[in-house]
């Protein structure tokens, strides 16, 4: 998509109009720039014609409206403090009991929950994702899952889950197929361009080494 500086000027003036609107800060985390470049910030707010981007790890960005081609919903949830983020003893004990009956690292698994939902079993995404892992309808059923929501169920189901694509992927890949689908691992031959799968990666693969140190 070519850069909205080169743009008719009534394009330009909408989309301006459309960040203007939005003055108030709002959850849209994912800022897509006009060099191609996207980052996931924890909010921003519109002063003239400069966006403002608070960063996750604290502090702001100001940069040109010009320089920005979208701002979208980031389907990655971000809990509060996540590095600091300790699972309760319940859910500690089933990735435990889930991750050795698997042959599994318990520490990927609880990183891929905190990605995933950050232990809120009742979480669903806007594509249907569900619970502690958001298993999608079809990988619940894939697994014989009685109930979604139901911890014991959905951290055995992802757990399996997990460890099929581990098999068949070295491990970047497993994690961008659990995002994104064996599918799309397999026709980009690589973690897929999209960014939220890369995101997701990133942030998945720094928890695990970060507990594994």
């Amino acid at each position: 998509m070519p850069p909205l500086a080169r743009r008719p000027a009534a394009l330009a003036a909408v989309v301006l109009a459309f960040l203007l609107a939005a003055a108030a800060p709002v959850r849209a985390e994912l800022v897509f720039f006009t060099s191609g470049r996207t980052m996931s910030v924890k909010s921003y707010r519109v002063e003239g014609e400069s966006v403002v981007l608070l960063l996750r790890s604290g502090g702001e960005i100001v940069c040109s409206a010009s320089l920005v081609e979208r701002i979208a919903p980031d389907e990655l949830p971000y809990p509060e403090a996540e590095d600091a983020l300790v699972p309760p003893l319940p859910y500690r004990e089933l990735v435990a009991a889930a991750a050795a009956r698997e042959g599994v690292d318990a520490r990927l698994v609880d990183a891929v929950i905190r990605v995933e939902s950050g232990y809120r079993p009742d979480a669903r995404s806007r594509k249907g994702a569900m619970g502690l892992m958001q298993l999608m309808p079809a990988t619940a059923q894939r697994y014989a899952v009685r109930d979604p929501y139901d911890p014991t169920d959905n951290i055995n189901a992802g757990t399996r889950h997990l460890k099929a694509l581990l098999d068949r992927f070295e491990l970047s890949l497993a994690l961008a197929a659990y995002n994104a689908g064996e599918a799309a691992v397999e026709r980009f031959q690589g973690i897929p361009p999209y960014a939220e799968t890369q995101e997701y990666v990133r942030r998945v693969l720094r928890l695990f080494r970060e507990a594994a140190r």
